[in-house]
């Protein structure tokens, strides 16, 4: 019998997240029996081979993808809360977002200036991923470059702010020089989706995903240590540069690769880690970062089943979603708990 509260809360968030992750899955646009959906899981017959098509080539897909990027962006934001000790730091504080959307403006924007080959490449899939990708990788290289000559973490966040609006400058010059259709498409990016990606593109994101989560477990003992400042962990022995490093290469791998594949999602980043540290009751990261991956799978794939609206032809865009269900949880928890565990 399992008598840790920690241990217990978190296999209930596992059992809550397949739960949710199945519900997700039966429900779309087109309505498929559940006896159905059951059926194409375990692969069996289908009565209809666009049901069949449906659920295997879209709607796990987008279910998995929810998973990583909510999983993602909460842990991302958890590691620059702790970073920075600020309850406001969320996964795109360092401008890693800001990076990807002048990538991507560049490419889809910037065409109408330059046309030829780049032009072509703002109508591909793979061509707004590699963009985003180039954008949030040359961000991570300035920001790199920072940490390693400046010793002041605040001063890290205050150039990172930097970087997001110089980033933010250019993509609006772009926007005012550019066709109306070519900024509608880079405004339709930015909403965020989760439901065009193919299972070779989820494959790929779930390396990057692993490999930062791979890497904030690395740094769980210096998280640990950094709650309590600097001071506190270097005379723990703890080499902070090292440390801030490593911290920053897992948050630019996971918010840079969900960026790239799913577009900028807000809110999820900022308020996951919130909502963990309120349910564990713990500043404890061993216990916060299983917590974090659960509950921001959760509430993503929760986000994703509003913005589908069931049974419909209409996809909300899933970044209103993620604010306008999200914030109230968030606001009643603090407000609840009258405290905030930091």
């Amino acid at each position: 019998m399992i008598t840790n509260r920690p241990t217990r809360s978190i296999l209930l968030l596992l059992m809550l997240t397949i739960l949710v992750f199945m519900v997700n899955v039966f429900f779309g646009s087109v309505n498929i029996p559940v006896k159905e959906v059951l059926m194409s899981l375990t692969g069996q017959e289908v009565e209809q081979e666009s049901w069949n098509y449906i659920i295997q080539n879209y709607r796990l897909p987008k279910a998995v993808t929810a998973v990583l990027v909510g999983s993602g962006l909460g842990v991302s934001g958890l590691l620059m809360q702790t970073l920075f000790r600020n309850p406001l730091a969320g996964p795109f504080v360092l401008g890693i977002s800001s990076g990807a959307s002048l990538g991507v403006a560049t490419l889809v924007m910037g065409s109408a200036l330059m046309g030829g080959v780049l032009g072509g490449l703002g109508d591909s899939k793979w061509g707004i991923i590699i963009a985003s990708s180039l954008g949030s990788f040359l961000v991570l290289l300035a920001v790199l470059a920072v940490s390693i000559r400046v010793r002041d973490t605040m001063a890290i966040l205050i150039i990172g702010l930097m970087f997001a609006s110089l980033t933010s400058a250019i993509v609006g010059i772009l926007s005012f020089f550019t066709s109306a259709e070519q900024l509608q498409q880079y405004i339709f990016w930015g909403f965020g989706s989760l439901g065009n990606l193919s299972w070779n593109e989820v494959f790929i994101l779930g390396i990057v995903f692993f490999l930062g989560i791979a890497f904030s477990i690395f740094s769980l003992k210096a998280l640990n240590s950094l709650l309590l400042g600097e001071h506190y962990a270097k005379s723990m022995g703890l080499n902070i540069n090292k440390s801030r490093i490593l911290i920053i290469l897992a948050t630019s791998l996971l918010a840079g690769g969900i960026t790239a594949f799913a577009g900028p999602i807000a809110f999820i980043g900022l308020a996951i880690p919130h909502i963990a540290r309120q349910i564990m009751n713990s500043g404890n990261h061993s216990t916060l970062m299983p917590a974090v991956i659960f509950i921001g799978a959760i509430v993503m794939l929760i986000c994703d089943s509003i913005a589908q609206l069931p049974t419909t032809d209409y996809t909300l865009p899933i970044n209103a979603v993620t604010a306008i269900f999200g914030a109230p949880v968030v606001i009643w928890l603090l407000v609840r708990k009258k405290n905030m565990i930091f």
